[in-house]
Parts: C-alpha cells; structure tokens; sequence
C-alpha cells in the first residue's frame, strides 16, 4: 500500500467549515489525510472546482496534496452534482493514469462513492467509503432525502470492501437500517487536534473574544440548517428565563435554503425578543473555534442526526460540558451526566433545564469539565490513521467485493 486516492467530490478539504457544504466532513478529509501522509501514504484528495481561479493542484505537505478536477459550470448547487460525476471520474482517472495509479479509492460522502465505485472497477483496487450522513438515517431524524439518493446508496453499499463508521453506535445504526454488507465495517472514531484544542483560561478567551466575563456564556457551532438545530438552541435559551445569558452562533447559511433558514434564526430572534442574548458569528477558521469553546460555559449540539458530532468533540477537549441530542455518533462522545448531557427530546425546556443544571451547580460544572478533556484527549488523528493503514493493507490482501 502506497497510493491512496481519496474522493471529495462535492467540497474541498481546503474551505473553511461552517457554512455552504463545509462542515466536519472537510475537517475530517483534511486531518485524516494529513495524518495518513505524516505516516508515509501517498495521498491524493480529487474534489470539484467549484469557482473560477483554483490552482490545479495544492501541495499541502509532503505526499499530501489536493487536486481540483474541472467537472461541470463552477456554480452548481450541490442537487445539481450528480450530473457530472462522470466527467468527474473521467478526468479523475485521467489523473490517475498520468501519476502512477492508486492502491485504493477512499470515497467521503455518496457522491465521492459514485466516482469512487467506477474507479474501483475500471483500476482493479479496493473501494472505501465513509459516508458521513446516509438518506436512512437522516429520514429517521426527519430531514427525508430523495428515493434515487437511497437507491444510489444501497448499490454503493453492496459494493464496497470497507465502510468506515465512527462508532459502535452508528455500526448498529448501520447494521439496522441496512443490513450487513459484503464487505468489511471498520470503526475509525475522528480525532482532534490537541495543540489547538485544549482547556485554556476563560477569561482569556472572553477577553479575546470582547465578551462580558461576569454571564453565562452558551456556544452553537455549526451550519445554519435545520438537521443542526439553531432554533432549538434559540428557543431553548428563552425557555432559561435568565436574562443575562449570552448565546453565541457561529456559523453560516448552507445549502440552497440557507439563506431563508439564516432569516428564520434572525426572526425567531425577534420574535422571542433576545436581540441583546443572542449573537450571530460569521463562520471562523477552525482553530480560531478554540478560543469560542474556551469562552462557553456550555456548547450546545441539538442536531436531528448526527454520524459523529466534530463539534462536541472539540469543545470536551477544550473542557467545556455538552448538552447534545441523543443521536448516532453524539452518544459515543457524550457520557450523560458525567461530560455533559444527551437528552432524547429535542425539546428547548428539555434543554434548557439540562443547561441550567450545569450553570448552577459549580461543582457538577468543574467535573463535567475535567472529565470531558479527559475522555476527548483518548482522540487523536494519528490513531485513526493508522486504523485505516491497516485497513487498507488488509483489504490489499482479501478479494474484492464484487456486489450483486
């Protein structure tokens, strides 16, 4: 195993998350195969060139390096992609041919599958797929997708040699909803980078952030979209009754309602009159994230699905507790009662009588906080890139599915 190619077909590693398509996703490609090259793959990410003046090619660091594959008119809406993924296997395989080929084709996201799939066939070499969200489950959380997206799934699944999943619980989640697969299931949790993520002092990262020192200060991270919940943050900071709270939102519009959602989050606003408690943050470069979570008393994830949960992640490992929605991989990071709270309702008093806990208890508070950076600093990137080197050895070695 040398030669990874790794499939980003619909946003590029590069873009900083938190708004349009740019999410945990983009954090997780570009870490993981960060970690993979430090460690000696040679790994190549292909993603769309989705604007006008991309470089062809970016070395990121050594055998790390991201190419921008001219598939299609620059600004697509991501329901529009479908319609060049040939083209954007075709000069991917181009590519390839042209650098010495590949030992495995890593896809993220269903779409990266679709090339991935071809690919596969056409080289002769083992497809992985991680698929960050699948049509299932996001329907069971209550954000439908369409019937063809299920259908494309369901064949990708049956084809791959390996689907990576976060946790144990989104392997059963898996395994309920779709059965088992020919091929292998493989955990690989997402890591953390503990040189930016770490607890710190939060009067400084209040004193940084130009935040008053003396309230309680709640965090949301994340895309305004309703699967993320930032009207249930919203509402659940109503529902507190205490006037000197202060929610922060850190993110942006995504996807092609985006807008209209970010006007229903300034409306409700409005409506529930917390012009002077809630505050709209532009997204932020990921590092910078640090300094947010330091500032929060509680980070607030109340997603309708979730296959990990990035962001309940990073604030543990700054030593912040968690009140998050009792969903796929959030259950893994959240132990209840012990780094925070999972509630199975995603109901704003619910939330907001787990957060009030936290705020009026000091002691419960300063152990959730210790015993969250102690059970995220067992996260690393290095670990799960080497759960997938010795994934790929293996499949290297096995027959490849060849589906039905």
């Amino acid at each position: 195993m040398r030669r990874v190619a790794v499939i980003s077909l619909h946003t590029s590693p590069l873009l900083q998350p938190g708004s349009g398509d740019s999410g945990g996703m983009n954090v997780y490609v570009r870490e993981i195969v960060s970690s993979l090259s430090q460690a000696g793959l040679d790994c190549t990410t292909y993603t769309r060139a989705d604007r006008e003046g991309l470089p062809s090619e970016v070395q990121v660091e050594p055998n790390h390096k991201v190419v921008y594959i001219e598939a299609g008119p620059y600004h697509l809406p991501k329901e529009a992609l479908p319609e060049i993924v040939d083209e954007f296997t075709d000069r991917v395989l181009e590519h390839l041919a042209a650098n010495g080929g590949a030992d495995a084709v890593h896809a993220n996201y269903w779409l990266s599958g679709l090339a991935a799939h071809r690919i596969k066939h056409e080289l002769d070499i083992p497809f992985i797929s991680t698929f960050h969200t699948l049509a299932r489950v996001k329907s069971e959380g209550g954000d439908p997708e369409p019937g063809w997206r299920d259908r494309a799934e369901a064949e990708l699944i049956n084809c791959a040699d390996a689907i990576c999943v976060s946790c144990a619980e989104e392997e059963q989640q898996f395994r309920r909803l779709y059965g088992d697969p020919q091929g292998l299931i493989e955990i690989v949790a997402p890591g953390v980078e503990h040189a930016f993520f770490a607890p710190g002092e939060q009067s400084g990262a209040r004193a940084a952030l130009d935040l008053p020192t003396d309230v309680p200060v709640l965090l949301f991270v994340g895309r305004i979209q309703p699967l993320k919940g930032p009207d249930v943050a919203i509402r659940a900071v109503h529902a507190l009754g205490r006037r000197d709270a202060l929610l922060l939102i850190v993110g942006g519009a995504s996807g092609s309602s985006g807008d209209g959602e970010f006007e229903r989050a300034h409306q409700l606003v409005d409506e529930l009159g917390l012009h002077d408690q809630v505050r709209f943050v532009p997204p932020q470069p990921h590092h910078i994230l640090s300094t947010f979570y330091r500032a929060a008393d509680v980070v607030i994830v109340p997603s309708r699905s979730e296959s990990f949960g990035l962001v309940a992640l990073e604030a543990a490992a700054c030593g912040v507790p968690v009140v998050a929605s009792a969903v796929g991989g959030l259950q893994s990071l959240v132990d209840h009662g012990e780094t925070g709270f999972l509630l199975s309702e995603r109901n704003p008093v619910v939330f907001a009588k787990a957060i009030a806990q936290i705020l009026d208890d000091s002691m419960l508070a300063a152990g959730m906080s210790s015993s969250a950076a102690t059970k995220a600093s067992s996260y690393t990137w290095g670990f799960a890139a080497a759960r997938l080197r010795r994934l790929y050895t293996d499949l290297t070695s096995r027959q490849l599915v060849l589906g039905e």
